[in-house]
């Protein structure tokens, strides 16, 4: 599963729950934008799906996260975005209790409260900092000692230390579906450690990964499944692309941004449900292509031997238009006011409609 949070621009002093967000889309690391809207925060299954031939984020559980304004003008205690992500994990490890949940996030979600509120019951996988402070385990406690028991053990050298050491041995591996863009040789070292922060701290796995062709910086990764296998936490993880890919198609062709009701119980109900929309979609085209399965539409200038969400929409209101369960005037059937091959035509032009 992947977890995320997304803005939904929206103006107006009726919108109470709206705050001012970074802008993820237009900002970078030397440019802030800000923006005006609703934060959603969403958890999504990422299934590979078969005809497809990548995976899909399907959203099935959006919740709002108001402003700490909002908060503040009603009088009520400021939930922050990982207090919103730990409820929404539990609950789905709640729906699911006999299933083994593995859940990837951005680095948002990368808190030590986080991750030991929700590491005995989801295997979480996330970004992890370069600088962090990593100890090794406490070692045995010696009978008769005296005081508290040690949480840590001895320091270790940080991940930017390891990634500057001539000496440290590099596994090299080529992972597939990289980011969206195929495959990519890196190479990567792992071990498990203690993630200490004064007060707080969580045994972590961590995966420190460099690119061969030196086209990306080096990133770190974290795992709260202590046996999980390196190479299988990377791959979980670059799954998380496909969460970016829906909140944009949700945009593109569902209508996302484009409501104008204003009542909190309206704005409550509609994001999710056209979020939930998209996984629906995907279902019910699944379906189709097992009994008609057709070619994706694509241009002279953009060739597309794949389908997509397009292609899976335009599927779905095909098959919802062209039937006949209400059929009229059977018994007149000299009587054709439009051609059927016009009439096919017209619908496949309002299918790939946006």
């Amino acid at each position: 599963m992947g977890l995320d949070d997304t803005i939904e621009r929206r103006w107006g002093p009726k919108i109470k729950a709206r705050g001012i967000y970074r802008d993820p889309v237009r900002s970078s690391h030397r440019h802030l934008v800000k923006a005006s809207g609703l934060r959603w925060l969403s958890l999504m299954l990422l299934p590979e799906i078969p005809w497809v031939g990548r995976v899909w984020a399907l959203p099935f559980l959006t919740v709002l996260a108001p402003s700490e304004r909002y908060a503040r003008e009603h009088k009520q205690r400021h939930k922050k975005l990982t207090d919103w992500g730990r409820q929404v994990l539990l609950q789905a490890a709640h729906w699911l209790p006999e299933r083994k949940i593995i859940a990837v996030t951005d680095s948002s979600f990368a808190a030590i409260e986080l991750l030991n509120a929700v590491r005995r019951r989801i295997c979480m996988i996330t970004r992890l900092r370069l600088n962090a402070r990593l100890f090794d385990p406490p070692p045995p406690r010696r009978r008769g000692a005296i005081g508290r028991p040690r949480v840590t053990g001895k320091r270790q050298p940080t991940l930017e230390k390891r990634l500057a050491n001539p000496k440290t041995r590099w596994r090299r591996f080529k992972v597939t579906g990289w980011y969206g863009r195929g495959e990519r040789v890196v190479e990567i070292i792992s071990g498990i450690a203690i993630w200490h922060h004064p007060g707080r701290f969580v045994p972590i796995r961590y995966v420190l990964v460099r690119d061969v062709a030196d086209e990306l910086k080096p990133q770190a990764f974290l795992c709260t499944d202590l046996d999980a296998d390196p190479l299988d936490i990377l791959r979980w993880f670059v799954r998380r692309w496909s969460i970016e890919v829906t909140f944009a198609e949700v945009r593109r062709h569902l209508g996302v941004e484009t409501q104008r009701q204003w009542s909190d119980p309206a704005i409550a109900r509609t994001t999710p449900a056209l979020l939930g929309l998209f996984s629906l979609i995907a279902l019910w085209a699944h379906d189709l292509h097992a009994t008609q399965a057709s070619p994706p539409r694509g241009a002279s200038w953009y060739p597309k031997p794949l389908p997509t969400f397009s292609d899976a929409l335009a599927a779905v209101r095909r098959e919802l238009w062209t039937r006949r369960d209400l059929p009229t005037s059977s018994q007149m059937l000299d009587i054709v006011k439009i051609p059927a091959i016009t009439l096919n035509s017209l619908i496949n032009a309002a299918c790939y409609a946006a």
